[in-house]
């Protein structure tokens, strides 16, 4: 049975949003400022590779811009049996013994799993694939990046809106499968947890890549509303618009591909067009914002145009959206502004700060894409 409920009209042709129930941009869940805390510690800088883009530098530029006041919880393994709910047992044995063994290179006729390929060269030392690097200590804490979604997910079911910020990321990280920097896909690791406790989950990916290994992980089950605006035509070149989800799931699974250099105006679309109104009628007990900054303006990896005032934009949509519980887990985010995007997210939490007020008018790819992504979901 397909996932379709009729919701009320929200119009992307304006730059304040009206809904029936009032202004998206301003509306918020009151005036009782938001609890909040970050996990983060030293254990991931085990996990380095100097030079190498998704390395430690990011946690440690981000640490000076948190707030004074932000409780800081230290990070936490997960288990075998919660990477087992999302993860082939096969795959984490062979991803250990590759870690520990630390080998020069992937025995790519030697087993099943491997890593994917965001460019074309070749398998280096120390390296999965062309860009998904290990050392001898990257399983272990891949286990913490996991764990540490998990006790965000706890913390913020009991009250506490709580950000991992964590790495490697994981989104990309397929159930059997290393890609993309990723080893462990926390997002799944902790909605899969979160799972055991209540009934729905949303996961709102807007990192600029897709979240093939989220999507993927959760393609066939309608007690996870997946949905990713990301830059299209780039790594992992998948996310389109049909690709809605399968069997029970059909209908969970909702795709914005958006043309490179799109702003806000284009994001706010998506958002008060489809993802606000898909979050509505699926009413979440947790949502999960799979949070990857690279899709601001000075990000060195992919074409965005978004700032990190805007990343605060986004925070207060999806936070407006209902009454969930809130985490996040920290995906992408290379350039100089994100550990400044990161401190609006808190901001924006903390203070309930409310959205901007979108400048411009969506492109007409863009609204082309909504159309479509309205008649496809029926959110018409």
């Amino acid at each position: 049975m397909k996932f379709f409920i009729t919701l009320q009209k929200i119009s992307c042709k304006f730059t304040t949003f009206i809904h029936e129930k009032g202004i998206i941009t301003h509306r918020t869940s009151g005036n009782i400022l938001m609890k909040c805390s970050a996990i983060t510690g030293n254990v991931f800088g085990n996990h380095d590779c100097k030079g190498h883009k998704e390395c430690h530098d990011r946690l440690v530029s981000i640490l000076p811009r948190l707030p004074d006041t932000l409780k800081i919880h230290e990070p936490v393994p997960a288990s075998v049996e919660d990477l087992e709910r999302v993860h082939v047992p096969g795959y984490l044995t062979w991803l250990e013994n590759q870690c520990v063994k630390h080998v020069d290179f992937c025995m790519l006729d030697d087993y099943v799993y491997t890593g994917g390929y965001l460019e074309q060269n070749q398998i280096v030392p120390g390296f999965l694939d062309p860009n998904t690097y290990i050392n001898p200590c990257s399983y272990e804490v891949a286990t913490y990046a996991a764990g540490s979604a998990i006790d965000a997910v706890n913390r913020s079911l009991d009250g506490e809106c709580c950000f991992a910020l964590v790495r490697p990321p994981g989104h990309h990280a397929e159930a059997d499968r290393a890609m993309g920097f990723c080893l462990l896909n926390n997002a799944a690791v902790g909605a899969a947890h979160a799972l055991n406790h209540v009934d729905r989950v949303a996961i709102i990916d807007w990192d600029a890549h897709h979240g093939n290994g989220t999507q993927n992980i959760f393609y066939d089950s309608n007690r996870v509303l997946y949905c990713s605006v990301h830059q299209k035509d780039i790594f992992p070149h998948t996310g389109f618009t049909e690709e809605t989800g399968r069997h029970e799931g059909e209908g969970y699974t909702i795709n914005a591909p958006l043309a490179q250099n799109s702003g806000i105006a284009d994001y706010a679309c998506v958002f008060s067009e489809i993802f606000i109104p898909a979050l509505e009628r699926f009413r979440p007990d947790l949502v999960i914002i799979s949070a990857g900054q690279d899709v601001l303006s000075d990000d060195p990896l992919e074409c965005m145009n978004l700032s990190p005032a805007d990343i605060g934009s986004l925070t207060a949509w999806v936070r407006d959206a209902g009454e969930s519980a809130l985490a996040l887990v920290l995906e992408g985010g290379y350039g100089p502004s994100h550990p400044e995007a990161i401190c609006r997210i808190f901001d924006t939490l903390e203070k309930q700060l409310p959205a901007g007020v979108p400048a411009g008018t969506p492109g007409k790819a863009t609204t082309e894409t909504v159309r479509l992504l309205k008649k496809l979901h029926r959110l018409s």
